[in-house]
């Protein structure tokens, strides 16, 4: 903008400077027309008054030099008289820079030339800057020659230089004046459109918090109020921008479901997070590159192309091999139609139903494991007695046997249904337990009395390793000790007859490590994640032979993690195993 306002001072202060030159010309020009007019009328004047003077005083023969020399001192002027036929009669003499010779060929010239033709001024140039001015003498009605005046403008051109001096001086005055108020009104008019140019600037670069200065109430100043009007409402504009952006950002990048934007031309434009840890890829790897060429998944590019021939919302489960794992989808793909029916692309959205799958199929093992586990008892219950009532009651030695049988798959159905409502109330979500201080060790004491006739029975040494008299825990007595029940009982099920189940206890400084081991027959590596699951069991024939319902693992599972701890596993086949469970001393409030 500076060059801008130098280009406008420049092209003022040139035409300024032209019209003052031109006014100087044209104002020289009229002042020295009108001193020459002034002049020439002065002289002619003088030149028929002395041609009056001489015709009054007898003609010029009557004239001598003397006259000639008093008016030609009188009047500052060379004066020449001749007679009719051009002869030089009477000079008052030498004027500067004309010679006599000179004087006489003018004077001749003027005789022969002007005098013909009725001229009464003749300018001589050459350097001599001469004006020659004549007028007739008569007496007695006759011509008796002329009287020819000369003067040199040495002082016409002396005022012609004082009035040409006097006009550089005042036209440079009004030059200098015009020039310091021009460029007062072009910075007044110009620094404030230079101003709303650099804000104009910085608004095209972004910068929406630039402002100019308002200090004027003309159309200058309503320029500087539009230009910060527009560049606030730009920045709400850019702030309302960008907070819809962080959260579309937020949004796409922190939902659950992966997220990929295709356009028209087939090139991925966009990839959420979740996409990129679902399929274990890099933002590098997608984005700007064609979808068929990137994505190894022949079912995910087959959607893509049936949404662009098809230009229909699709909704699709289907199972995609990720590293090692199949994993469940349900993908909804969406083809981006703009307005006037323009094609934007096609936007793809995979949630993992994979846990949903599992959990799904977990239900209906359990329901299918539920029923199994309810119709065996209740089978041999009606078969049994199905078989008295046809007539084995007659039959004491079989009556007994039957009921036996009865009355033992009674107890297991109802230990099934006990174990499905403790589950059941274990997992609900207001579950809660009575937690209260109380010493492990004694509980454990407690446990091994409770345990020791299913030890006798296989000849299993059932016993407490620890030299500990007292540590006390906080938690819910009852359920720490149906933690310990079902351990035993699980570790003397899957222990040979003269085992050896060994339950120890480890202080530290704010856990208890509880360890219940066991000399049996072990649960192989891959089979150890799974055995807190329900219904789940390593040996089935030996569980459904004891009477185990296959919950009580995952009772203790969820009982353990309720009391905010943590049980592993450890387990060699043919060794046997040990289960490690981790314990505060005091119960975490959260």
């Amino acid at each position: 903008m500076t060059r801008f306002r130098t280009r406008l001072l420049f092209a003022i202060i040139t035409l300024i400077f032209a019209v003052l030159i031109g006014l100087g010309l044209l104002l020289g020009q009229l002042f020295k027309s009108y001193y020459l007019n002034s002049f020439d009328t002065r002289l002619k004047k003088e030149t028929s008054a002395i041609s009056a003077y001489i015709e009054e005083h007898g003609g010029i023969k009557e004239l001598d030099q003397t006259s000639v020399q008093k008016f030609s001192e009188l009047l500052e002027t060379r004066i020449t008289v001749i007679d009719v036929e051009g002869k030089i009669l009477l000079d008052s003499g030498y004027i500067e820079s004309s010679s006599t010779k000179r004087h006489q060929q003018i004077i001749e010239q003027i005789y022969t030339k002007k005098i013909n033709n009725q001229e009464e001024v003749i300018e001589v140039g050459g350097g001599h800057n001469l004006h020659y001015y004549w007028d007739e003498v008569s007496a007695n009605g006759k011509n008796e020659g002329y009287v020819v005046l000369s003067i040199k403008l040495t002082e016409i051109q002396k005022v012609y230089r004082q009035i040409w001096w006097l006009l550089i001086f005042s036209l440079g005055i009004a030059l200098v004046v015009i020039i310091l108020l021009v460029t007062r009104i072009t910075t007044r008019y110009t620094k404030p459109i230079e101003a709303a140019t650099k804000v104009a600037i910085e608004l095209t670069k972004g910068n929406y918090r630039a402002r100019t200065y308002e200090d004027h109430v003309d159309e200058t100043g309503m320029l500087s109020v539009s230009i910060n009007v527009l560049a606030r409402n730009l920045q709400e504009m850019m702030k309302a921008q960008e907070i819809q952006q962080d959260r579309l950002g937020t949004l796409i990048e922190n939902m659950g479901s992966g997220l990929i934007l295709i356009d028209s031309r087939g090139y991925i434009n966009l990839v959420n997070r979740a996409y990129k840890e679902i399929f274990n890829v890099h933002s590098s790897d997608l984005l700007n590159k064609l979808y068929y060429e990137v994505m190894d998944q022949k079912v995910i590019t087959d959607l893509v192309e049936e949404i662009f021939m098809t230009e229909k919302k699709i909704k699709r489960q289907m199972v995609i091999p990720i590293s090692i794992q199949m994993r469940h989808f349900e993908v909804y793909g969406v083809p981006i139609i703009g307005t006037n029916d323009v094609w934007k692309g096609i936007l793809l959205v995979f949630h993992d139903i994979t846990e949903l799958k599992r959990l799904e199929q977990m239900r209906k093992d359990f329901v299918a494991n539920v029923s199994h586990e309810l119709k065996t008892p209740v089978t041999s219950i009606k078969g049994f007695s199905e078989t008295l009532l046809d007539g084995a009651m007659e039959d004491k030695t079989a009556l007994k046997d039957f009921l036996t049988i009865i009355l033992k798959e009674s107890d297991r159905l109802q230990s099934l249904i006990q174990d499905l409502l403790d589950l059941s109330k274990i997992e609900q979500q207001g579950f809660a337990l009575t937690v209260q201080r109380f010493n492990l060790v004694e509980l454990l004491e407690e446990v091994i009395p409770i345990l020791a006739g299913k030890a006798e029975q296989k000849q299993i040494e059932l016993l407490v390793d620890s030299n500990l008299r007292e540590l006390f825990v906080e938690g819910d007595i009852y359920r720490i000790k149906q933690i310990f029940i079902n351990l035993v009982v699980n570790a003397i099920l899957y222990t040979p007859n003269g085992g050896q189940v060994v339950i120890s206890l480890e202080e530290q400084e704010n856990k208890v490590i509880t360890k219940v081991k066991d000399t049996g027959i072990g649960i192989e590596k891959e089979e150890i994640p799974r055995i807190f699951e329900r219904f789940y069991r390593v040996d089935k024939a030996r569980s459904r032979n004891s009477g185990g319902t296959g919950l009580g693992l995952a009772i203790v599972k969820h009982l353990v993690e309720a009391h905010k701890g943590h049980i592993t596993v450890e387990s060699t086949v043919g060794n046997g195993t040990t289960f490690i469970i981790e314990l505060y001393k005091k119960f975490p409030k959260k």
